[in-house]
């Protein structure tokens, strides 16, 4: 009974060993006394036993590898802290076990080195601002050294990009002056602006003063002329009425009447106001002959008193 299961139990190893399950996420690379067989994809194998062994097992899946941080130097001499995400999968498992000890750790290190290549490029506004053509030149060059490995880079994406704290306390100072020239830059504009709305208020005020002084001088010629063309039409249809009356009987008594009486008005007007005596002349003529026969009765009188003597 007991050479019965030691039987037993050496056959069930000796099917253990002839079979071999290889599940869907995985390749197994084979080694027959040592040297490479064959690459088992995912199913169900026989092996030869005790000649044929699993060396290396490889996870088909996409792998996402840690790139640690890093300094780095961007073109302008500006010191950065760099990490990122390398995404890669296996394509070859026979390369990926013998083109390389360890492709992991070495994808790492060359993300790293062509990391810091590629950012010793760009300067460091680009390295914030282009972080997509970044990404992609490090992904060609990684990918292109890493086909001898039997892997393929999928993608790189960089996770952070931290400057030193004197570097970020220079690109404080010069965001600061940058607000502070757009405010002035703004300011000015506003300025530049209202005084602009201010002329051309000024402007159109004085374009809106003098037309009103155009049309007020029109309207006042306007007004002039009318007037004087009403005062002429008046005093033309007055001497013509006044004409139609000199032809009736008896017109020239009543023009000689209103002239007289018109004189004797004025008369009594200029001698009311004025601040000397003022006479007409028939009675300057009147005054001087009195005057005259005064002289001449004083002159009689006194030859007839030398006369009685």
């Amino acid at each position: 009974m007991f050479v019965l299961t030691i039987v037993f139990l050496f056959v069930m190893f000796i099917l253990f060993k002839l079979m071999l399950i290889v599940p869907m996420r995985e390749v197994h690379v084979i080694e027959r006394l040592g040297k490479f067989r064959t690459v088992l994809e995912p199913g169900f194998h026989f092996l030869v036993p005790f000649v044929d062994r699993v060396a290396y097992r490889h996870d088909t899946r996409e792998e996402v590898l840690d790139v640690p941080p890093q300094s780095c130097i961007s073109k302008d001499n500006t010191q950065l802290e760099v990490d990122g995400l390398v995404y890669l999968k296996v394509m070859d498992g026979k390369l990926a076990s013998y083109g390389i000890e360890n492709y992991r750790r070495a994808a790492v290190n060359l993300a790293q080195t062509t990391m810091r290549s590629e950012i010793g490029k760009l300067t460091l506004s680009q390295t914030f601002s282009e972080r997509d053509s970044l990404n992609e030149s490090i992904v060609r060059e990684i990918d292109k050294a890493s086909d001898p490995w039997g892997i393929k880079v999928l993608r790189y994406e960089i996770k952070n990009i931290s400057p030193s704290m004197k570097v970020i306390h220079t690109l404080e100072k010069q965001m600061e002056a940058e607000r502070r020239k757009r405010a002035e830059i703004t300011l000015a504009n506003a300025e530049k602006a209202a005084m602009i709305n201010m002329s051309q208020g000024e402007r159109q005020e004085a374009i809106n003063l003098s037309e009103g002084q155009k049309q007020k001088r029109i309207n006042e010629a306007l007004g002039t002329g009318q007037e004087i063309s009403i005062i002429a039409n008046a005093k033309a249809e007055g001497m013509e009425m006044i004409c139609k009356a000199l032809t009736v009987n008896g017109g020239d008594d009543a023009m000689n009447m209103l002239l007289k009486e018109q004189f004797i008005g004025q008369v009594g007007k200029i001698l009311s106001e004025a601040q000397v005596s003022v006479v007409p002349a028939e009675m300057a003529k009147l005054e001087g002959f009195f005057e005259g026969m005064e002289q001449v009765t004083h002159a009689v009188s006194n030859s007839s008193a030398k006369g009685a003597r």
